[in-house]
């Protein structure tokens, strides 16, 4: 599989390098990324290890998860597919973006291009990904990337011990661009 995708306008998809954590560690310090980690990600060792669970997951085939990169090699952001399951060919996508890349386009495209990888590198058939209902900005990325609307999870997450419902999309290999919502 490849480990190096590209994106279009300038954007890299790429494995996650140990060199990589001082730009987790920032990206986590906004207070919008927090809840995006299992485990705080608040020091630069906590980033560190952050780098190496997506290498660890990626050897052994459970998530792969890509950098998002621009031309000079900033980290913008994140894409994933994980967990990966092989018997249905399923995956669960999710994306993040530092502060600073934030309205430009660069998770739609991002996500475009790792549901390209993930059907015709990993074989995957069917991709998944939600969002919170309240966040219209992961919908919009959502929907650029081709993922279609299925329906409502009611209350699945929960943060600072309040209930969110979460808007479920899915794109198909057999889907022919964005599918219409």
């Amino acid at each position: 599989m490849r480990d190096r995708v590209d994106a279009s306008a300038g954007l890299v998809l790429r494995r996650w390098q140990a060199e990589d954590a001082p730009a987790v560690l920032a990206a986590f310090a906004d207070p919008l990324m927090r809840s995006q980690s299992s485990e705080p990600v608040d020091s630069v060792r906590s980033a560190e290890r952050w780098v190496a669970a997506r290498g660890d997951q990626w050897a052994a085939g459970s998530s792969h998860s890509f950098a998002v990169v621009d031309g000079g090699g900033v980290v913008l952001g994140q894409v994933c597919v994980g967990p990966v399951d092989r018997r249905h060919g399923t995956g669960w996508v999710s994306y993040w973006t530092a502060s600073p890349a934030r309205g430009r386009g660069v998770a739609s495209r991002a996500c475009r291009a790792l549901a390209q990888w993930a059907f015709d590198d990993a074989g995957l058939f069917r991709l998944e990904l939600g969002h919170r209902v309240n966040n219209p900005a992961s919908c919009g990325v959502a929907r650029a990337a081709g993922f279609a609307v299925e329906g409502r999870q009611r209350q699945k997450l929960a943060y600072d011990g309040v209930r969110f419902d979460v808007e479920l999309h899915a794109r198909l290999a057999t889907d022919t661009g964005p599918v219409p919502w």
